[in-house]
């Protein structure tokens, strides 16, 4: 055989075997990842826990979640993760935070909330917030949620298109809203620059797979009746949600019912507020008749124990919540005022702070808090259709949690485990719309070096614009 056949004859042969190995045996369906190994925690409303189990994503979705003999017999996967000695569940929800925040950790603590704000963030947030302070602290509270299991967040801050910008590119899903508030703040003057800024804001990402732009009035006492007004109406006429404060503080019930004789839940219900995808955060100081109300307008509410704690602003009656039908969700707040990002914190925090309050050990269980950080936080978001659980056909945001370290044994049951003994962590991967963001503990959308760096570089100057004093 001439030298040309045969070289022309290795090729072929070459590019035929990549053909035969790259194509799943007969019978198996091609799909692009299958996590398998581990005790799969499903979160679904029947509570099922496959002990060695698989989830099975092709594209942004889950095809298939049963037992790992099953799916590997049924599926062949371009490429793998091997959860044994982890739990497989679907990515945590932080339903209320303030990503760029992360840069004023450990700024200000023990500290009452309004002298907290007025003294301290307020005045910082005027010297330093800038499109590059956003983006640099929100390249950092990505890196920290991506690796603690946290896949998608609700936010509230300034130069929300930065936000959106640094979010996708770390591969992160999020509900952003652009925040209008009284003052002038570092994006707009008046409250008007605001919603024209949101505005654009919403027009702009209104179509991105991972961002849901949302409408953010600050607070009830920090804006007037008619600018409320104004941003529920813009909200509807994109069709964007609408995030905002609600009765954190005693002191703010206090004003509010000074000005108009009404509870802020109330106000801002007698504005239309409600009337619409709506999302509030805090909800310490509800009654009855406001719980009654939230409900029926179908507010979603975000639970911030950590951060009430601190602040010493109280404890939200979850559990009354609940009880009325509300759908609750559970958050951070902003990392300087909790002063981290880990979800696994939040939930066990809830779990505790609650038989704490109402002298009950059986109340708020482990599987009722950590629904608050997975299926209750999409429904209070309006996501419950698309994550909160491992099911098929829902968006492929999953995570995985190792078990086999000195803490985390011996293991009875993992959802203790998983509300008791974990922490942030313990996150070996997380995956959100089919696309790996940390592959057993390494991050792959972020350069971690590259984050930590800027976000140091960054608090050098937070420290001179507040302190005058150089970071050495």
């Amino acid at each position: 055989m001439k030298r040309p056949a045969l070289l022309a004859l290795i090729v072929f042969a070459a590019v035929m075997a990549l053909v035969l190995a790259s194509s799943p045996p007969a019978g198996r369906q091609p799909v692009a990842l299958l996590i398998t190994g581990g005790t799969v925690v499903t979160m679904d409303g029947a509570g099922t826990v496959v002990p060695d189990g698989a989830v099975a994503i092709e594209g942004s979705r889950i095809v298939a979640v049963g037992p790992a003999e099953a799916l590997e017999a049924r599926y062949a996967a371009r490429e793998r993760i091997d959860a044994r000695g982890q739990v497989i569940m679907p990515g945590l929800i932080n339903t209320h935070t303030h990503a760029p925040m992360v840069l004023f950790r450990g700024l200000a603590d023990d500290l009452a909330l309004m002298d907290w704000l007025n003294q301290y963030i307020f005045p910082a947030e005027k010297a330093m917030v800038s499109p590059e302070f956003v983006r640099v602290g929100t390249r950092l509270a990505a890196l920290e949620m991506i690796e603690s299991g946290t896949t998608t967040y609700a936010d509230m801050y300034y130069f929300e298109e930065e936000i959106a910008r640094a979010t996708r590119d770390a591969g992160l899903r999020a509900v952003l809203g652009q925040t209008i508030i009284r003052f002038p703040v570092a994006d707009a003057a008046t409250p008007e620059d605001g919603l024209a800024r949101t505005e654009a804001f919403l027009i702009q990402w209104a179509s991105d797979e991972l961002v849901t732009p949302a409408v953010a009035p600050h607070a009830p006492y920090t804006l007037a009746p008619e600018t409320l007004k104004a941003t529920r109406a813009l909200a509807n006429r994109y069709r964007a949600p609408l995030l905002i404060h609600l009765a954190e503080t005693r002191d703010e019930v206090g004003l509010v019912a000074d000005q108009f004789s009404m509870t802020p839940a109330m106000f801002l219900d007698s504005l239309g507020l409600w009337n619409g995808p709506s999302l509030a955060a805090h909800g310490v100081w509800v009654d009855a008749a406001d719980m009654e109300m939230l409900a029926e307008r179908g507010v979603g509410m975000s639970h911030n124990p950590e951060s009430n704690m601190k602040l010493a602003s109280g404890t939200a009656p979850v559990l009354d919540w609940l009880a009325h039908g509300i759908h609750a969700g559970l958050g951070t707040d902003g990392a300087a005022s909790n002063n981290d990002l880990d979800m696994f914190e939040a939930v066990r925090m809830a779990a505790l702070l609650h038989k704490q309050a109402s002298g009950d050990p059986r109340a708020m269980p482990a599987r009722q808090a950590l629904e608050l950080a997975t299926r209750g936080g999409a429904s209070a978001l309006g996501l419950e259709d698309r994550i909160g659980s491992l099911e098929a056909g829902k968006l492929a945001d999953v995570i995985t949690v190792s078990m086999t370290s000195a803490r985390q044994t011996p293991l009875f049951d993992p959802l203790s485990h998983l509300v008791y003994v974990t922490r942030g962590t313990d996150v070996r991967n997380t995956v959100v719309h089919g696309r790996v963001l940390m592959r057993q503990g390494r991050t792959i959308t972020l350069d971690r070096a590259a984050v930590i760096r800027d976000a140091n570089a960054m608090a050098a100057k937070v420290r001179a614009a507040v302190t005058g004093q150089e970071s050495r």
